[in-house]
C-alpha cells in the first residue's frame, strides 16, 4: 500500500505566518511604520483578502474541481476573479498578511509576509502551473498567456 505524503496547505502557511507577524510585533518590533489611525485601513486588504479568497474557493466547488493542492484538477475555472489572477485564493491569503502587517504596524511583522509569497511561488505555484499544463495544455497555455500569476 502507498502512503499518501500529506502537504501543508496554503491557508496553514497563511496562519504560521499571521502568527509570526503577531510574535515578531510584539518580541522585536524594531519600528513602528505605520501609526493609527492610518493603520485601520489595513481593515481594508484583510477583507477584501478573505473575500477574494472565499469567492475563487467557491468558484472551484461550483465547478466541482479540487481546491487542494495538487489534486487532479476537473475543470479550468477562468470566471470571477480569474479573469484577472491565475491565484486568486493565494492573492487573497496574501492581501489578509498585508491588511494585518498594516494593522500591527511594525517593520519586522513585514518579514513572514516574504516569506509566505516565496512558500506559495516556490512551493505550489509552479508545480500547480506544470500540473494544470498537463492536464488542459492548449487551453491552459492560453489562460496562462491572457491572465498574470499574481495581479
Amino acid at each position: 500500500m502507498k502512503q499518501q505524503r500529506k502537504i501543508i496547505i496554503p491557508p496553514v502557511y497563511m496562519l504560521l505566518a499571521l502568527l509570526a507577524m503577531v510574535g515578531l510585533h510584539y518580541a522585536i518590533p524594531l519600528a513602528q511604520v505605520v501609526e493609527p489611525p492610518v493603520s485601520y485601513f489595513g481593515l481594508v486588504p484583510l477583507l477584501v483578502g478573505l473575500t477574494m479568497a472565499a469567492t475563487a474557493a467557491r468558484l472551484f466547488d461550483r465547478a466541482g474541481t479540487p481546491k487542494r493542492p495538487f489534486e487532479r484538477s476537473t475543470a479550468l475555472v477562468t470566471a470571477g476573479p480569474y479573469r484577472y489572477t491565475r491565484n486568486p485564493m493565494y492573492v487573497g491569503l496574501t492581501l489578509i498578511l498585508l491588511g494585518m502587517w498594516l494593522l500591527l504596524g511594525t517593520a519586522t511583522a513585514a518579514v513572514p509576509i516574504a516569506i509566505f509569497v516565496w512558500i506559495i511561488q516556490e512551493r505550489f505555484i509552479r508545480g500547480e502551473e506544470r500540473f494544470l499544463d498537463e492536464i488542459f495544455g492548449e487551453e491552459y497555455r492560453g489562460y496562462k498567456n491572457r491572465v498574470r500569476r499574481w495581479i
